[in-house]
């Protein structure tokens, strides 16, 4: 990573926090964070609008759920955590009052003085970006944010705000989180990757595993039932060719699809660490697998072929 950036502190992992609190209780967020942990992950992301899509929810459940465990196992010195603010790339959320004022509530919630990482979740055109890059360097400099960060941005604002950082002689975005995965890159196009690559960005894609469709549990229509169902249907159109040389290579390396598709991803140009949520023990034992599973040349060409 850029020296600008949060050391991952272990596994070349990141555990998405977007399921506390939402499709898993804090009991069950407790004992999947327990076996992150002992399976030696160290960062966990998460943001300030989780889970405000959820009824009766208004967001930050997430970061209570993780900052509640966080101070039960007296682990925050081991840990790099992350989160997010401006989920809704609301006009206006990116000012630097707005940040400071949501990053606290970020750090009540998570019981801590400090973020390892601050990302801006969408971008917003109505600040200056000469003004959100000096509302987050002044947070870095206050000791509050370890490192800065990117979520959803295209090419063209994310050079835009480094250049206004540069402008300034301030701390620049040094992570980039896009969506991307072995079926869907739609927000992350090559253009992005090279810039990434050629500015020393540190990319942590989240929807590592398309929703879980990437670990082969979805073969048919008739199996996107519930709420992860519908979100992995959103990968089904680009990702049913993939399946078959995902399950071939898994069988190869005596791994699992999820594993296979978070090994390739992790060899990417650019990418640091996938993020992957998990809402069972088991899952994350899978993930701190594909932490270690390096691929060989001819099974990362096989998947290239297949990939979107």
């Amino acid at each position: 990573m850029t020296d600008a950036s949060p050391a991952l502190g272990g596994l070349p992992i990141v555990l998405g926090g977007n399921v506390f609190g939402w499709t898993i209780d804090q009991d069950q967020s407790f004992r999947v964070l327990d076996a992150f942990f002992e399976g030696g992950g160290r960062m966990i992301d998460t943001a300030e609008g989780y889970s405000n899509w959820v009824p009766g929810h208004k967001g930050g459940e997430s970061e209570a759920i993780l900052g509640a465990w966080i101070e039960s196992r007296g682990v925050r010195a081991d840990l790099r955590i992350a989160t997010k603010t401006n989920m809704g790339g609301e006009t206006g959320g990116l000012a630097p009052d707005r940040v400071a004022a949501a990053l606290e509530g970020s750090l009540e919630r998570l019981r801590t003085d400090y973020v390892d990482l601050h990302y801006a979740h969408r971008d917003e055109t109505l600040t200056p970006q000469a003004e959100v890059a000096a509302g987050f360097d002044a947070l870095m400099k206050a000791g509050k944010v370890r490192a800065i960060g990117a979520s959803n941005f295209d090419a063209g604002r994310l050079a835009g705000a480094l250049d206004a950082a540069a402008a300034q002689g301030l701390t620049g975005y040094s992570v980039l989180q896009p969506g991307f995965n072995l079926v869907w890159r739609e927000h992350f196009p090559a253009a992005l990757q090279q810039f990434a690559v050629d500015r020393g960005i540190a990319v942590l894609p989240y929807y590592g595993l398309a929703s879980g469709f990437l670990t082969g549990k979805y073969r048919s229509e008739a199996d996107f039932i519930g709420t992860r169902g519908a979100g992995a249907k959103n990968f089904a159109e680009a990702g049913w060719k993939a399946l078959p040389v995902l399950e071939a290579i898994a069988g190869e390396s005596g791994a699992t699809m999820g594993e296979v598709a978070l090994a390739w991803l992790r060899a990417q140009p650019a990418v640091h660490a996938p993020i992957a949520s998990a809402t069972k023990v088991e899952q994350v034992a899978e993930l701190c697998k594909a932490a270690t599973l390096d691929l060989s040349g001819d099974q990362l060409a096989k998947l290239d072929a297949v990939a979107a």
